[in-house]
């Protein structure tokens, strides 16, 4: 569904709908620029970078200096790569990440690089930030730090966030809303504590229902 969202994937029938337009498709590019970024359950972020500019690259749609002004690296190009450095400096210290802004990602914890990764995509000011599985291969720790990076990010943000997840408890602690889906059809849709109760829910995900 994601990968449907932002253009990875044709959907083969249906719309999306997006900011009050109907389209058969969505481009990469398109969904980029429009405002919608995301995370993978592959981590993938450049490990030859630092987490500083990793979390740059995030910014490369907002730039307006062409290339050769990048080149040349005078006047308005260093005012405009002090703002996105202001906006990259804001999520380093969002995500705690000051300890870590130096340090080649590949080389930190799994942990750390999926914090980096989303990092990156709030980077983007994203109007929509999907989120897939964000707390995959995680230990108890860094689901909880997870989780309270999510809440608080879509608080102080004010970013719409769609979240995949498969660990059951940490989709009813910090979801608003829930979509559930079986072999990509819709079996259920509302609060947890409705999710909680919905017999096709229980029966294909949280164990047979009586």
């Amino acid at each position: 569904m994601l990968n449907v969202i932002n253009g990875f994937y044709k959907p083969t029938s249906g719309q999306i709908n997006f900011a009050g337009e109907d389209r058969k498709e969505m481009i990469p590019e398109f969904a980029a620029k429009s405002g919608i970024a995301r995370t993978f359950q592959n981590i993938a972020l450049f490990k030859g970078m630092s987490t500083l500019d990793n979390l740059m690259t995030g910014r490369l749609l907002k730039q307006k200096q062409n290339f050769l002004m990048q080149a040349l690296y005078f006047g308005p190009v260093q005012k405009e790569e002090a703002y996105h450095r202001d906006k990259v400096e804001r999520v380093i210290d969002f995500l705690d990440l000051q300890a870590i802004r130096r340090t080649p990602v590949g080389s930190l914890p799994y942990g750390l690089q999926k914090r980096v990764e989303l990092g990156r995509a709030l980077a983007m000011e994203p109007e929509i930030l999907l989120l897939d599985e964000p707390m995959a291969g995680m230990n108890v720790e860094e689901k909880q730090d997870m989780s309270r990076f999510v809440l608080t990010a879509n608080d102080e943000f004010k970013t719409t966030i769609v979240l995949i997840e498969h660990d059951m408890s940490v989709v009813m602690d910090i979801s608003d809303r829930i979509v559930v889906l079986d072999y990509g059809k819709k079996i259920g849709e509302g609060k947890p504590s409705e999710i909680l109760k919905n017999k096709a829910v229980i029966d294909a995900y949280l164990g047979v229902a009586d």
